[in-house]
């Protein structure tokens, strides 16, 4: 087997760890499994369990930035072993308190938080790993882990209705020592490997580059010690910090090459452009020298500007990655605060990322309201059996929209030269479907279709919106950008399920033993979709807006290398 073969094989054991971590990453949206019993229990009205449920969002999104940051500096396997013991020690006090019966509210949101956090990390990692070892097909490599995540919820409702019916206790039990296990066992198989290419050269095109002729074999030996380092050199680690290490080790490995065996085959391609032999010669002789004055082994195929600026394992084989525009830009930290493209892409993100998690986090909530009204005499286990129904159906339905738009969005932009916004298009109309249906069915056997759009909707979002991200601002500082990106739902999500939470208790009555009920179905939660309804309409119409920005935007980017290539 070839080194390229094990390379290959190797990033394929990757994308399947980063998948099992990230169905581990997705629990969140499996609250509304249990979070109408606990809330029972436990005595809590609507909006206090909206609160615990919202802390988990608050974990997920609000430290998006300084999760990226750690996973651009430190590499994405230390975010993985974190995000798994926090995990762990975020459920289990859960499954305590209910076990109890009483816990207080603030240490709740808390434990709930940690859950939110450690599923961001370790998701952060999976994505960001999938994202630099397929750079040729990133859509649809990201589209796996995100679709797992998406997924996540299903995953751990279908083995609690399976092992667990009825019981919130060992339900929660489940969640803390699955998703510390899935996340741990896939911490040992996550690697950031280098793409891998025999020869390496310059197309004659790329601007920037030193304008050499020659090809460099790099010998198995070598490949087999760039595949193999890890830590401070890993690749997908930020190039201000790992950039320099990389390259000085790769200078180091081709100095005792170099000194051991002389194994480099250096081949000029033929006289191009009837250039003079003489020209060449100086050339191969410049070359020489600037490998004998300390550079590493590629300074004869690229400036110093090209190599600072690429990924760490990516300078070794700059003409086989995907030079598209993802790797010729890199906005981040306040220039990415002060382009207009990312308030852009914040406030649809902002808009139609709440509109799903309100549902998301209350479908529970629907369920109970229709059903007891529907049927007052149905018991607490088959309400929990159609609450965990529920939730399968929202996160087949967001595993689903995420595969879809990945993979879609890479047919998108490769075959029909069309913008991936487009895929935010067709979110923004199937959450209006969403919130249509939830408006109008009384019949709890018809609830179905609100959270299978709902999920459907919330995947394609999620599905496609990384890619936008790398495409718009740069794969460089994927993460880090991806966190600012993931603050909006703090704020919508906030603001839609604490009003949701609101209407709810102004319709539902507190009993005689403490438990708040709503029987007026419908009616229950009608108000907190009319607003959602709105809010689609808001988002559809800023998505349009964003596409014809961005057109108008890349148009004038390529008149204006046309000019200066005259």
């Amino acid at each position: 087997m070839t080194l390229a073969d094990q390379l290959y094989n190797a990033r394929m054991v990757s994308s399947v760890a980063a998948t099992i971590i990230s169905l581990a990453c997705g629990t969140n949206y499996v609250y509304s499994a249990w979070a109408p019993q606990f809330a029972d229990k436990l005595l809590l009205s609507a909006t206090e369990s909206n609160l615990i449920g919202l802390a988990g969002n608050l974990g997920m999104y609000s430290m998006g930035v300084p999760v990226g940051l750690f996973v651009d500096s430190k590499g994405p396997r230390p975010a993985v072993m974190v995000g798994s013991f926090l995990l762990g020690l975020g459920y289990y006090p859960l499954h305590q308190a209910y076990d109890a019966g009483h816990g207080s509210v603030p240490w709740m949101c808390f434990v709930s938080y940690l859950t939110g956090l450690g599923g961001c990390m370790a998701f952060a990692a999976a994505v960001k790993t999938s994202a630099l070892n397929w750079p040729h097909h990133r859509g649809t490599a990201t589209a796996f882990p995100l679709a797992a995540f998406g997924l996540s919820a299903f995953f751990f409702a279908l083995i609690g209705s399976i092992f667990f019916p009825g019981s919130p206790s060992k339900f929660l039990m489940l969640l803390a020592y699955g998703t510390f296990g899935l996340t741990f066992a896939g911490f040992f198989f996550l690697r950031v490997l280098p793409p891998h290419s025999p020869y390496h050269a310059v197309p004659d095109a790329e601007p920037g580059l030193v304008d050499s002729r020659e090809l460099h074999r790099t010998t198995s030996e070598e490949g087999k010690a760039r595949a193999g380092r890890g830590h401070a050199s890993e690749p997908g680690m930020s190039s201000s910090t790992s950039a320099t290490t990389n390259n000085t080790k790769v200078t180091q490995d081709a100095s005792e090459q170099e000194e051991a065996e002389a194994t480099s085959i250096r081949e000029p391609l033929p006289n191009p452009k009837g250039r003079s032999p003489g020209a060449v010669e100086n050339e191969e002789e410049a070359a020489s020298g600037n490998r004998d004055g300390g550079a590493d082994e590629t300074s004869s195929l690229l400036s110093q500007s090209t190599l600072s600026s690429s990924l760490p394992g990516e300078v070794l084989v700059q003409s086989s990655v995907d030079m598209d525009r993802s790797h010729r830009v890199d906005i981040r930290g306040i220039n990415l605060l002060k382009n207009l493209e990312f308030w852009q892409m914040f406030s649809i993100m902002g808009i139609l990322s709440g509109i799903g998690l309100m549902t998301i986090n209350n479908i529970g909530n629907d369920v109970t309201a229709l059903w007891k009204h529907y049927d007052d005499s149905i018991d607490d286990k088959t309400l929990v059996l159609r609450q965990q129904l529920h939730v399968s159906i929202l996160s087949i339905g967001s595993f689903s929209g995420r595969l879809l738009s990945g993979v879609g969005s890479d047919f998108l932009v490769k075959v029909m030269h069309a913008s991936r916004v487009w895929c935010l298009v067709i979110a923004s109309g199937i959450f209006s479907l969403a919130q249509i249906c939830a408006l109008n069915i009384t019949n709890p056997h018809l609830l179905g279709f609100v959270s299978g759009f709902s999920g459907l909707g919330y995947g394609f979002l999620f599905g496609v919106f990384p890619s936008i991200v790398a495409e718009s601002f740069g794969i460089h500082g994927l993460s880090q950008n991806w966190g600012f990106m993931t603050l909006s739902p703090v704020i919508s999500s906030n603001i839609f399920n604490l009003f949701y939470g609101a209407v709810f208790d102004a319709h539902s009555v507190v009993g005689s033993d403490g438990v708040s009920s709503c029987a007026d179905g419908l009616m229950c939660y009608w108000a907190a979709y009319v607003v959602t309804l709105g809010a689609c309409g808001l988002g559809f119409v800023v998505t349009l807006w964003v596409i014809w920005h961005q057109r108008k935007t890349r148009l004038a980017e390529s008149a204006g290398k046309n000019r200066a290539q005259e």
